[in-house]
């Protein structure tokens, strides 16, 4: 049984290893060439939490083999019980909130009312001019016209004041 878990062991730390430091080079070698073996159907089948509940049973094993006085029968049950549960709380704790978690980096025009810009463009009383605006981690450039109708000069500090037909409206801040 001492080697069934060392292998089990050795096994989830060579994966571990290899997905982490050569997983997206592999990836991008292989080019799909091992998609047959993706686990279709239940959402908990994934291969972190399978490989991470192979590793755990394996260690477990050891961990329970040298050090508690249980038969080998005991010792797979109780080290096959703690996989179980291993994985289980890699899925819930890890896999399940990464699949949930948002990584847009999408914005609503409508969103940038009231926010700072800066004036890339001047921007004539009657006419459009360009405003950067910082969104999240990023800028973003947009089209922009004057609010009340009266020149703005490039570098100038603004406000956004409105957002009408994809055209961001602003005005002019003194930040003295």
């Amino acid at each position: 049984m001492e080697t069934l878990f060392m292998a089990c062991l050795i096994g989830g730390i060579l994966y571990a290893i290899v997905s982490v430091v050569f997983g997206d080079w592999l990836s991008q070698a292989l080019d799909g060439m091992l998609d047959f073996l993706s686990l279709e159907g239940h959402p908990w089948l994934q291969p972190t939490s399978i490989v991470g509940g192979i590793t755990m049973f394996g260690g477990a094993g050891l961990l329970l083999e040298r050090y508690t006085a249980f038969g080998a029968a005991a010792v797979t049950f109780v080290a096959l019980f703690i996989a179980i549960i291993a994985g289980a709380g890699v899925f819930f704790l890890y896999i399940r909130p990464m699949e949930e978690s948002e990584n847009s980096i999408a914005f609503s025009l409508q969103a940038l009312s009231g926010m700072l810009g800066e004036v890339l463009v001047p921007i004539p009383a009657s006419g459009y001019g360009e405003v950067m605006v910082k969104v999240g981690a990023g800028f973003t450039n947009q089209i922009a016209a004057s609010f009340e109708g009266v020149d703005i000069a490039g570098g100038k500090r603004v406000v956004i004041v409105e957002v009408k037909d994809s055209t961001l409206y602003v005005s002019e801040v003194n930040l003295d």
